[in-house]
């Protein structure tokens, strides 16, 4: 497995992975909703890497995108201590230790860059990444109530931090 900086050049493999992992109900775009371009895709990416503290590491396997991971910073003077991560994995490489690696390359990079504050959102009944967030250190800050509506019902959201 290669954990690398996403390249502009990733932006057709990374929106077909984006795609498939959208597919799992977990994510913030329901499933088939995304209907970013390629181009789209690569200006964004583009955009990304253009800003001072923000990354995007992908996780490689065998010439394939397996997962992500992003540390959105930001530019303001009062929160530049602190970043949001998004992170996904595609279905069939789960439980193989590719989110861990991928934490452990964002975690490194934040330390560097500064940033000693870091949140991340998860869906409540999402029990699977709670425990693997709990397992690299976030703690449960607060639970944002009917925060998204999916397929008409509401659903709360937990906030979670960690501190480097």
């Amino acid at each position: 497995m290669n954990i690398r900086l996403i390249e502009a050049g990733d932006a057709e493999n990374f929106l077909e992975l984006s795609k498939k992992i959208d597919e799992s109900g977990f994510m913030l775009f329901d499933p088939g909703e995304r209907q970013t371009s390629v181009e789209q895709q690569r200006k964004s990416i583009e955009g990304m890497l253009s800003q001072p503290n923000t990354i995007f590491f992908v996780a490689e396997i065998e010439n394939e995108l397996a997962g992500y991971i992003g540390v959105l910073g930001s530019g303001l003077n009062r929160n530049q201590h602190s970043a949001t991560i998004v992170l996904g994995v595609q279905e069939t490489y789960q439980g193989k230790g590719v989110a861990t690696k991928l934490f452990n390359k964002a975690f490194e990079w934040a330390k560097e860059a500064g940033i000693l504050r870091l949140g991340l959102t998860v869906l409540k009944h999402n029990h699977k990444a709670f425990n693997l967030y709990k397992k690299m250190g976030f703690v449960l800050e607060g639970e944002r109530v009917h925060s998204l509506k999916i397929e008409g019902e509401f659903v709360n959201e937990y906030y979670l931090y960690k501190l480097l």
